[in-house]
């Protein structure tokens, strides 16, 4: 399905390239814009006041996966000859315990080139995955092999985020499972102390695990289909059960991230409460899970968006985001919030 063209103008200052927490800012205390999907108004806000639009009863979805720092540097072998002293390379999704879909800065990577990433890890490639990524196997699995990543690696980060910060600004106050390359972003404002504050007035939550992927492939030419985004995604019985009980007592379901959107909604067509989805949502799509999204700010032409005309018509969102950009809101991981409902 073709992706729409919402482009607009987004101002260089706008572009977070400090957590909020180096600006002087507690995590819950970003800015909140709430738009209304009925009516398409809008109220500008901060992030720990998220109780006054919710009610007892609402069910709050979200995702615990955990942040791995995915960029790794190699030596790269090819028949035992030495091709290049540091390759870069960036996992880009677990395929089993010890094989990964990965993205090399460089070319001419060959099925069966090796990489010596320290001492006791290694990794050999096994195959071409979807262009432009490669499959590769690594000398550890499970934990060992997390163990090792998170000794080696470091965090993806953009052109927009101009210094390295450390991994913990990568993750949620919640994050449990290890998977995700990338941030789940949209459930990095909540604090111990807000999630508390939420359930004493009755709102309800829960947790589901969909570890992202490698969003963008370091070609500005190479134009990939939503459809092509496979990421691995796990909830329980549980979880469903309490969906459904939100929906029949007349309560929301509000999923805190387009992924955990992903998730639910792909568990609610195929019945199946594991695996993964390539599941693309547009302004066609039938949402049947979820009420209403928490999320981030999403850049011009972004597929996140085509997501968010699920839930409201494309020139409700037009009007909002304007709103955010006078109203100086920052964009990405580091940036502000935006409850749709």
């Amino acid at each position: 399905m073709p992706a729409i063209a919402f482009d607009f103008y987004l101002p260089d200052n706008l572009n977070a390239s400090h957590p909020p927490e180096r600006r002087g800012v507690r995590r819950d205390h970003v800015k909140l814009m709430v738009l209304d999907r009925k009516t398409g108004s809008v109220r500008h806000d901060q992030f720990f006041n998220l109780l006054d639009y919710l009610n007892p009863g609402d069910l709050i979805v979200l995702n615990n996966s955990r942040t791995v720092p995915a960029i790794l540097k190699a030596i790269w072998f090819r028949e035992e000859a030495l091709v290049e002293r540091n390759i870069e390379i960036r996992l880009a999704r677990r395929r089993d315990e010890d094989i990964w879909d990965a993205l090399f800065a460089a070319k001419d990577v060959r099925v069966g080139d090796t990489l010596q990433f320290s001492k006791d890890l290694s990794a050999v490639v096994i195959e071409k995955s979807n262009y432009p990524l490669k499959t590769i196997l690594f000398s550890k699995k499970g934990t060992d092999l997390f163990n090792s990543i998170y000794a080696l690696g470091e965090p993806i980060r953009y052109e927009y985020i101009n210094q390295e910060w450390n991994l913990d600004y990568y993750q949620t106050v919640f994050a449990s499972q290890p998977g995700s390359v990338e941030m789940p972003s949209a459930g990095r404002a909540f604090s111990w102390e807000l999630l508390f504050n939420l359930q004493r007035k009755g709102i309800q939550l829960d947790f589901i695990q969909l570890h992202t992927g490698l969003s963008y492939l370091l070609d500005d030419d190479l134009e990939t289909s939503p459809a092509d985004n496979v990421e691995e995604y796990q909830l329980s019985e549980s979880t469903l059960k309490k969906i459904s009980e939100t929906k029949m007592a007349g309560g929301r379901v509000i999923a805190v991230g387009t992924t955990v959107v992903r998730a639910l909604e792909s568990a609610g067509i195929s019945g199946e409460l594991s695996g993964v989805t390539n599941l693309y949502i547009n302004n066609s799509f039938p949402l049947k899970m979820v009420d209403g999204i928490m999320t981030g700010f999403h850049e011009p032409k972004a597929s996140h968006l085509d997501m968010l005309t699920a839930f409201v018509p494309q020139e409700m969102l037009c009007k909002a985001y304007d709103s955010a950009i006078k109203n100086k809101y920052l964009w990405h991981e580091f940036g502000d919030m935006n409850l749709i409902l």
